[in-house]
């Protein structure tokens, strides 16, 4: 199990053995050259008593550390840890990456987790061994590594775009984290070069990694005119807080460990947060092999895994966004829910200029859906009373939902409102927060996969048979809807009630 090493020699073993599988889950420091590396890097393996490690690049910086240039551990996957978490440090990473800290300033990322800013630095200092503005610099040199490497975009372009105040204050940090100029580090270009004024940036993922199931999830739930998919790639229309933006996500024919992002944005300030919403929708930071290790440990669902290693959970591209769709796919079938968002994206989207694609709507605001949504929304007049009262709180922030809620406080906060359910609560913390250990019990669909693969059927006893699957079950919920589509799955008695 690839489970993250939490001991030195843990960790160092896994450096030593140059397991790509650890990439993203701590960072190698050596004192003898003053570099940090990912613990895959191919170069000698150092000394123990050179050797420190921290959770994250920020923390190296601050210690003095540059960048390794030969694996560049900034261009690894996430770390899974974040996606575990569901402290403070956890939901202070989530916010500092969508770029809270360039927009709004420390003092209002505090504000947002509850904090004084004095002491939500004391407490990143201890747990993380750097502050926010630390982790908001490293983000920044990340996102500029990005633009540098994937983009013709101009040294100035990439400065402003990545959140820096000016292009000197990009270039001292690029030098000081990577130990290069932008200009070298454009030289580690991995492909050819984009035509000029374009996005097309690589992202990494861990392996396995089930892409195709994705594309067909998100296929299966697309909304013409705002988003489009097929088995190799997705599309949409997206509202940042520079203006409307819009992506597209294929699969790399090349590599199986990493996707390709072709993107348009509004103000390149964006492109960091928009990067960080992908990475969570398409589940880029999960570990697969310690997910598939686990739930294959039991026998029902060894054959679940076998057919699909590396399954990914959906996330959100917008937190308001999934809240209104699950509350419209409450209780109806998948088609019936796509049916009724496409009549109000149709009705009430905005329509967006400019975009490469036949994607042309953004999906309504909570304030038109507020007020026009039961124009368009059929049903029983309670549910659309619910939904645009919801749209309305969430349009007038007497309703704050984000990636970075704590989940038992956003879940507690849906369920107090008229015409959410445990369902809707707990559907949308998976998708919003990347909960990975959410439940359905009570999903027909869900209950019908584990019919198939030998599991109980009925919600009581399969959710006291599913905690022992615990941390991982909103991947074993992925797997029962994956079994529920799927005409046989290999016949296996059932395991336990």
């Amino acid at each position: 199990m690839t489970q993250a090493p939490t001991t030195f020699d843990e960790r160092y073993n896994a450096v030593a053995s140059r397991d790509p599988r650890f990439d993203g889950q701590f960072i190698t420091a050596v004192r003898s050259t003053g570099i940090y590396c990912r613990p895959s890097c191919p170069a000698r393996t150092p000394k123990p008593s050179n050797v420190t490690f921290y959770l994250t690049s920020a923390a190296a910086h601050e210690a003095g550390y540059r960048a390794c240039k030969r694996c560049l551990p900034e261009a690894a996957p996430g770390s899974p840890e974040w996606n575990l978490r569901s402290d403070v440090a956890r939901r202070a990473m989530r916010l500092i990456t969508d770029g809270v800290v360039e927009r709004e300033g420390v003092q209002a990322l505090a504000a947002q987790l509850g904090y004084s800013s004095r002491h939500l630095n004391r407490l990143l200092t201890a747990e993380l061994g750097a502050g926010p503005l630390a982790r908001a610099r490293s983000h920044r040199a990340h996102t500029a590594r990005l633009l540098l490497t994937g983009t013709q975009l101009t040294v100035a372009e990439v400065a402003f775009s990545s959140g820096f105040g000016s292009i000197r204050q990009c270039n001292d940090t690029i030098q000081e984290v990577f130990g290069m100029t932008p200009t070298e580090l454009r030289h580690h270009r991995r492909g050819p070069a984009t035509v000029a004024g374009a996005i097309d940036l690589v992202l990494p993922a861990r392996e396995p990694f089930d892409l195709r199931g994705i594309f067909d999830w998100m296929a299966a739930r697309a909304v013409p005119g705002m988003e489009a998919a097929d088995e190799t790639s997705f599309s949409r229309t997206l509202a940042l807080p520079g203006g409307p933006a819009w992506f597209e996500l294929r699969e790399d024919p090349k590599r199986g460990d990493r996707v390709r992002l072709r993107a348009q944005v509004t103000e390149l300030s964006d492109l960091g947060l928009l990067v960080a919403r992908v990475r969570r929708l398409f589940d880029l930071d999960a570990d697969p092999n310690a997910i598939d290790t686990m739930l294959s440990r039991h026998e029902a669902l060894a054959p679940l895994v076998a057919r699909t290693p590396g399954i990914r959970v959906p996330g959100a591209a917008d937190a308001h966004e999934m809240l209104i769709r699950a509350m419209v796919g409450q209780q109806i079938t998948v088609v019936s829910a796509r049916t009724m968002l496409i009549s109000l994206v149709t009705a009430l989207g905005q329509p967006v200029e400019g975009t490469t694609s036949q994607q042309r709507l953004l999906f309504p605001s909570m304030a038109t859906i507020a007020e026009h949504g039961h124009e368009v929304l059929r049903g029983p007049k309670a549910r659309i009373q619910a939904i645009t009262a919801t749209a309305a709180a969430l349009a007038d922030g007497s309703l704050a939902l984000t990636s970075a809620d704590d989940a038992t406080e956003q879940r507690r906060t849906l369920l107090e409102r008229p015409g959410i359910g445990p369902w809707t609560a707990d559907y949308v913390r998976m998708r919003t927060i990347g909960d990975p250990d959410v439940f359905l019990p009570g999903d027909s669909a869900l209950r019908a996969g584990a019919k198939r693969a030998g599991l109980a059927s009925e919600a009581k006893s399969l959710a006291e048979w599913a905690t022992r699957l615990a941390p991982w079950r909103s991947y074993l919920s992925a797997h029962l809807w994956r079994a529920a589509l799927t005409p046989s799955v290999s016949p296996t008695p059932k395991e336990g009630s």
